[in-house]
């Protein structure tokens, strides 16, 4: 007969018997045109008031919470709309507890009567609310800009389109023969055709030396039809592309005067910058040195890392800043990128197992950086390579870049350079491990192991 658990008795606690944590706390629900809050009813007559989103009404706001002797304040992120009311209160000096609405949703106990900013007041009394996390301001410059340049790069490459299909259209083959359109062969032929030039050999004269292609052969490929509405549409195209591209410019001095403001973490003189592990700068890098930049900001190389290009690197930290003190472990630190994996029980039977949905954009960013890791002669392409092949791409994808979140945040909060012969040893140890497992197995089947002759097997490339 199976033998029956002890039953486990407790007491129920009673909500009033709860320690209150934050006496001094109010809670607000906040919209597009009106903002709820509450706050102790022996602080006001009028205990929960309501505001508009004017920039008087909220500067109201924060009077009448600093007169109601507030501390502490809980809100829901609600959109955009809660940023204003949280900038205004943080400068008044007031802590903001910044409230997941899915974290909300699984406290229970609201009962129907109750407004949300009463309810939001009270869990922040008992202190059952988790603040989300909110880089400081320098670092919230650095992601809007990182954020806007990342948007911008997005309308530029749809008229990048653009200027493909209309070039399809005039049956002009220019990008067979050329790298891109926009390359400087490519935008000067176009522009040429926009200013009335038709003969190919001339156009084909326009060519950058170092094209692959030669003359002859890009004049072949401009032989077209040129109708009035697809120049129209063409020279729009280059326009809205031009102009989005002196914009991304314009972006990239504002953010390298942004990064001028940190401090300097290390000195080149005694700390030299590291030799560049890609020789060649990224795709759509900016026009100033991002990588020392980042250097200087960081006191470390992210790039050193395989996978993590400049443009990564600048993600990541426009989204995690620069202090780890949020998170006190790693295994925090991959949770909150939704990057570890969570089981989901219920009676004692799991229900799902996986990653947390999450549209971070530094999950994102580490998630490309894994899935570059494909054809990397380093060991990380040789983890994730053995993981897609016993995984597959996904879970390989989400493991290699579980791995990169350890590394990166070891290195910053650390300052410690990345070394990959660790990586290497432990890929040794690894080898050897599966080397002694295949011993023992071959010895219980009666054989033994002995090396291959290295001049037999495969050399790489």
């Amino acid at each position: 007969m199976a033998s029956q658990k002890k039953e486990v008795k407790s007491k129920a606690v009673p909500f009033d018997t709860l320690e209150q944590l934050n006496l001094n706390a109010a809670g607000i629900d906040i919209g597009d045109r009106e903002i709820w809050v509450a706050v102790p009813q022996e602080r006001d007559e009028q205990p929960i008031r309501r505001f508009f989103t004017f920039t008087h009404n909220l500067q109201a706001l924060t009077h009448w919470l600093i007169a109601c002797k507030i501390d502490t304040v809980a809100m829901e992120s609600t959109g955009i709309y809660w940023i204003p009311l949280y900038d205004l209160l943080e400068q008044a000096g007031l802590k903001v507890c910044l409230i997941n609405a899915r974290h909300l949703k699984s406290v229970p106990g609201r009962k129907s009567d109750v407004l949300d900013c009463q309810w939001l007041q009270q869990l922040h009394t008992y202190g059952l609310l988790q603040a989300s996390f909110r880089p400081d301001a320098n670092i919230r410059q650095i992601r809007t800009l990182s954020r806007q340049r990342t948007t911008l790069l997005q309308y530029r490459a749809r008229h990048i389109q653009h200027l493909q299909k209309t070039l399809q259209l005039m049956n002009l083959k220019l990008t067979s023969v050329v790298g891109s359109v926009t390359s400087k062969t490519g935008l000067t032929i176009i522009r040429a055709i926009l200013k009335g030039e038709r003969d190919p050999h001339r156009l084909a004269k326009l060519r950058d030396p170092r094209c692959q292609h030669s003359e002859h052969t890009i004049a072949q490929a401009l032989h077209g039809t040129y109708l009035p509405e697809h120049l129209f549409l063409l020279k729009q195209a280059l326009f809205f592309f031009e102009t989005f591209t002196q914009q991304i410019h314009e972006l990239d001095r504002q953010l390298n005067l942004v990064f001028n403001q940190f401090d300097p973490q290390v000195d080149l003189d005694q700390q030299p910058l590291p030799k560049a592990r890609r020789p060649a700068r990224e795709k759509n890098s900016p026009a100033f040195d991002l990588r020392k930049t980042l250097y200087l900001t960081t006191g470390v190389d992210l790039t050193q890392v395989d996978g993590i290009g400049e443009l990564t690197a600048q993600t990541f930290i426009s989204e995690v800043g620069l202090d780890m003190s949020p998170w006190p472990t790693v295994k925090h630190f991959a949770s909150w990128l939704a990057l570890a994996p969570y089981q989901n029980v219920s009676a004692g039977k799991v229900l799902k197992t996986g990653t947390k949905p999450s549209n971070n954009r530094a999950n994102t960013a580490l998630r490309l950086a894994a899935k570059s890791l494909l054809h990397s002669r380093s060991p990380l392409g040789d983890y994730y390579r053995a993981l897609r092949a016993r995984l597959g791409p996904q879970k390989a994808i989400t493991a290699a870049a579980h791995k990169l979140a350890r590394i990166l945040y070891h290195m910053l909060k650390y300052k410690q350079p990345f070394i990959p012969d660790l990586l290497l040893e432990q890929s040794r140890q690894k080898q050897k491990r599966q080397l002694g497992r295949l011993q023992r197995q071959a010895q219980a089947l009666g054989y033994q192991l002995s090396p291959a002759d290295t001049a037999l097997l495969p050399q790489p490339t």
